[in-house]
This record gives C-alpha cells, structure tokens and sequence, in this order.
C-alpha cells in the first residue's frame, strides 16, 4: 500500500492516475475532516489527529493537470469575514506532507493576517506543485499551467480568490486571469493592482521600526540588517532599508542571479551565495533579522544560533511550530514580530482592486501610518506591549487577536463562503473533472 504521505509529489500523482482520481476534496464537516474519496482516507485521517496545522479548514480542494502531472490545490481555512484570499505558490516539494502542511499553515496565516488588517476576507492560499521534469522556463509551458490553473479557481465558485505569491510572476496572473475573475494582482493593463512587492515590503519595515521602538526606542537608522532571500519582496525591502539609512545591509539567496542583480542595484550591500536549507546566516550578528525567502527556517537548531535583536520579515510562516519556537525566542528574548501581522499590504494592495484608484489612497495609507490603531505600527506595538505584560509570546499574543477579528461575519453577506463549499459538495464538484 502506498505511504500517502510520505511519498514524493510525483509518486501521490501517480497513485491519484492509477485510481481515476482527477478532482478531490477535503472538508470539515461534523467535527471532523472528511474526504470526497475513500482512497484517500489516510490523508483525513492525518488531518484529523494533527494539532500543529491543520485547524478545521473549511475545504481543500485538489485538481491533476495531466498533461504536466502537476497538482493544483486551494486551502480554504476560514470565510467568516468573507472569500478566502490570499496568492499562489508555485513550489517544488519533498513529500507530499511537506506540501500539504505549506498550504495548511500558509491560507491560515491568511485568516490571521487579513483578519488584522481589517478586510472582509477569510483566509485562503494557493498551491502548484512544481513538476522539475517539466521546463517552467517555457513561456507556453508556464502560459499552459497557469491558464490551467485559473480554469480550476473557476471551478470554486469563488470561495477562493487567488493573487501572486513566490514562484508565481505577474505574467503568471495575467494566464490566470484568462479563465476567472476571482483573482487579483491582476496586470495594471487591464485595470489590476500588479505586483505588491513594493507594498509588502514598506509593511516590513513599518514592523521593524516598531519592534525597535518598543526594544529600545531607537530608529533603525544606522542598525544592521541582515536579509534572508531577495526575490520581489526582499529587493525591495533592501531598497526602503538604504533609503532610511541603515548602517549595512547583509543578504543572502539561493540563485546567483539575484545575488548579481541585487549588487548591480545596490553597491553597498553585502552578500551571500547560499544553497537549500543552509540557515547559516541566521548566525550573522545584526539588530533585525529579515526572513524573506520560504517558512519553516526558524526552529530550535537554527534559533540558537541566532544572533539579533529583532525577526521581522517578509517570508509566510517563519516558525516551524507556532506555538514551539514562538516560545523558545520569548524565552532568548529575541522581539519576534510574527509575519502575518507585518507581510499584509500585498493583500491589501489586493483588497482594494474593486474599488477603483485614488492618489494617495486613504484606505492603502492608513496601515502604513502610526496613528491608525489597525496600522502595522500600532498593531506590532500592541502586540508586543500585551506580550510582555501577559508574559504570552507575541505570535500567540497576535493569534488570540487575530482569531477573535477572524470569527466575525461579514457585515452583508454573512459566511458565504461556507456556503459556496456546501453547494459544491452537493454538486458534486469532485466528479465534473471526469
């Protein structure tokens, strides 16, 4: 019998071939997660018994691209505030349970992160697994997949509303968008927000002023930061970080290519050519430590060796075990400033799509500033005032609050989403890819 779970993406694909399975689902329904297939039912079961990610997502859903045998799948967590929402990772994964738990922790980092922004959206993430025997370098590779994959956002009826995230690239979106509306970050050409790195990247920073705030009322002026990643968002913070000037800027990634790009736009960075998993850099001294490639870095090994002040990044999903290593840097006295409380302006740059464009948006600027109570700023310093009083770490701190936001009804249309995904089961949403 197959090792669901701990096969390789490639082998659950084979075995979804083998049995004619071509859409599936997950759902939470009477207390427990339930599965369109019963070949599936170890994975159920899986969900069932974990305590560490899964947390009664309302509905995952699941469809095979034949022609490149790449999955397509979208994690719905929780709609009570309205659609899920959040961007598209296209990523290469080691097992099939590495992939499931990346969209489990990440649309719940959604939830969290839109809920204390204060959007009327639930929380939702994307996922394409990366098939490396296929060239994703091909444009009509790329053109193929990713029109693919908006025929399957469709198919949800909009419970899911998808956006750019890493591996993802705003052509990406714009073949997503050729086969559904419920997408954002669509192209500026035709009436989208395009690329949010940039917005992402001033919440960033907004984050590590306050954080540095709150440590020792200094400003980051002249501080050293030290950056883990620079694809969209990590190039862009390094730019804001030089624009408020820092003392030095220490970067690291994977792809020589972004090394080279980032030295050509920035000569006073220094930088480090790294490979997979190598979290040696956590180890460089500095005053903020940005992670700002994938999640899962810090953890018990990689926390000792860390060397700052401060972690505040871009990256989803820093912390391998939430509840674990939210702790133990309590407990080292390091300020973490959780990622789904500072990374939020790119859905924010989302958000507003619907309503059209002003200069100098209020409703954009306001989480930027330091008066809003709902800011980046305002709410990293709550967040990190009520941890220390409460002696509670600030992940758990921001979670209780974003739980409390995240359980509100959508003012008009109540929690839709959940009944959008009762009426694709009824409809048997699963048997219509056949």
């Amino acid at each position: 019998m197959v090792d669901l779970l701990h096969s390789s993406p490639a082998e659950f694909i084979e075995f979804l071939k083998n049995n004619n399975i071509k859409r599936f689902y997950f759902i939470h329904n009477n207390n427990k997660c339930c599965t369109s297939h019963p070949q599936l039912q170890p994975i159920a079961d899986f969900f069932n018994k974990d305590k560490r990610d899964y947390e009664e997502h309302e509905g995952i859903f699941f469809a095979l691209f034949e022609k490149y045998d790449i999955l397509q799948a979208a994690f719905v967590h929780r709609t009570c505030r309205g659609q899920g929402a959040g961007g598209t990772r296209f990523w290469n994964y080691e097992t099939t349970e590495d992939f499931l738990r990346d969209g489990l922790r990440l649309s719940k980092g959604m939830t969290h992160k839109n809920a204390l922004a204060g959007l009327w959206w639930g929380g939702g993430k994307g996922v394409i697994i990366d098939n490396p025997k296929v060239n994703k370098n091909d444009p009509k590779v790329r053109e193929e997949i990713f029109q693919s994959y908006g025929k399957f956002i469709t198919s949800l009826n909009g419970c899911y509303i998808t956006a750019e995230d890493v591996g993802t690239t705003p052509t990406d979106i714009d073949n997503i968008f050729t086969n559904t509306r419920f997408v954002t970050c669509i192209p500026p050409k035709v009436g989208g927000s395009g690329n949010p790195s940039s917005a992402t990247a001033r919440g960033v920073l907004c984050g590590m002023e306050a954080a540095l705030k709150f440590y020792d009322n200094s400003s980051i002026e002249g501080k050293t930061v030290v950056v883990q990643g620079m694809g969209h968002v990590g190039l862009e913070l390094i730019g804001f970080l030089f624009e408020k000037n820092v003392g030095k800027v220490i970067a690291s990634d994977i792809f020589p290519e972004s090394i080279e790009r980032a030295k050509a736009k920035f000569p006073k960075i220094e930088t480090i050519l790294t490979t997979k998993n190598d979290n040696s850099i956590l180890a460089t001294p500095c005053d903020v430590f940005a992670p700002c490639a994938t999640g899962g870095i810090l953890k018990p090994a990689s926390i000792e060796k860390l060397n700052t002040k401060v972690v505040c990044g871009a990256a989803n999903n820093q912390l391998e075990d939430a509840a674990r290593d939210d702790k133990l840097l309590f407990s080292k006295n390091i300020y973490y400033v959780p990622d789904f409380l500072v990374n939020r302006m790119g859905i924010v740059n989302c958000s507003n799509e619907q309503y059209g464009y002003i200069n100098s948006d209020p409703f954009f600027e306001r989480h930027l500033d330091k008066s809003w109570d709902y800011s980046v700023y305002k709410m990293t310093l709550k967040t990190l005032k009520l941890a220390k009083e409460n002696g509670t770490p600030p992940g758990q701190t921001a979670i209780k609050l974003a739980t409390e936001l995240s359980l509100e009804k959508h003012p008009i249309f109540g929690h839709r989403g959940k009944q959008i995904i009762d009426s694709l089961i009824k409809n048997t949403w699963h048997e219509k890819g056949k």
